[in-house]
């Protein structure tokens, strides 16, 4: 089968457009967990995917947090342009193309004074940091004139050979594909020892939090430079269990579980010496 072959699925006809595009995020999700790649899902399902990954992380940090996110950007680029064209989106198309050649035009010191966003230092920001926050600005106000949820929910409900599945019938589908993949098991044991070997500390660190939570990860969102604790601007880590969305922070010798609604510790681990280790303490 070639991947033109492959049907976006989606697990709802809602014509709530939000719902829709969750739903496509959802199904995506549940292929990558299986260990489906790229190439053997619909491509029109990742570009819708990757463009939904761009609008959320544009809007909760602008281009910045989409750039300190993603994690292969030129592949993510080229998702992106393809979905926003495909989608009819052709302003934020626009928008995304200046904003990615000011940005890869930044120097290297002006492209970190805009990533950790030290824009209100006592030095004035240069032009070309402050012309990308321009575009940043300029990409919220477009969102009122082009909304990218409702074309993106539009174009996957208009997909040749969508398949609407219930829970179950989703489970069914991708496990045939998986049956379908001769390596898979070799795939699987890969990916079992990769994760065991190259996990970032900061999921390790995440993982530990949730078990002396009590709660089961479901999946790290995105990371946030500019997260204010204890009136300091750190790097926060969103993670969603399956008690609901937390914040994790590190301190010099800690890591706290933060409830974001309410600012409540839910858990805490010390760091012993120079290995991942870690002490449970009481949050």
């Amino acid at each position: 089968m070639t991947n033109n072959e492959y049907p976006v699925v989606l697990t709802t006809d809602s014509r709530d457009a939000s719902e829709v595009v969750d739903s496509n995020v959802d199904v995506v999700n549940a292929m990558y967990q299986e260990l489906l790649a790229s190439d053997e899902i619909a491509p029109n399902a990742l570009r819708s995917y990757y463009v939904d990954f761009y609008l959320t992380q544009a809007l909760g940090g602008g281009f910045a947090q989409y750039v300190f996110t993603a994690p292969e950007r030129e592949a993510l680029d080229t998702y992106i342009r393809e979905g926003l064209e495909g989608m009819g989106a052709t302003a934020h198309l626009d928008l995304f193309n200046r904003t990615i050649a000011a940005f890869d035009a930044l120097t290297e010191t002006e492209a970190d004074e805009y990533l950790d966003g030290d824009t209100d230092d006592e030095d004035e920001p240069s032009e070309a940091v402050l012309a990308l926050e321009e575009l940043d600005n300029e990409f919220e106000s477009l969102l009122e004139t082009e909304d990218i949820t409702a074309l993106n929910a539009a174009w996957l409900l208009g997909q040749e050979g969508l398949e609407v599945l219930g829970e179950e019938d989703l489970n069914a589908h991708i496990a045939v594909r998986v049956s379908r993949v001769p390596n898979m098991a070799e795939r699987q044991a890969e990916a079992e020892e990769e994760a065991r070997e190259n996990a970032p500390e900061f999921e390790v660190i995440i993982r530990e939090l949730c078990d002396v939570a009590g709660y089961s990860l479901e999946k790290i969102t995105m990371g946030d430079p500019n997260y204010m604790h204890d009136g300091v601007k750190v790097l926060a880590w969103h993670f969603a269990t399956d008690h609901g969305d937390f914040i994790m922070v590190e301190e010099e010798e800690e890591a706290f579980m933060i409830n974001p609604a309410n600012g409540e510790i839910v858990a805490a681990v010390e760091f012993e010496e120079a290995d991942t280790e870690f002490e449970e303490v009481d949050a």
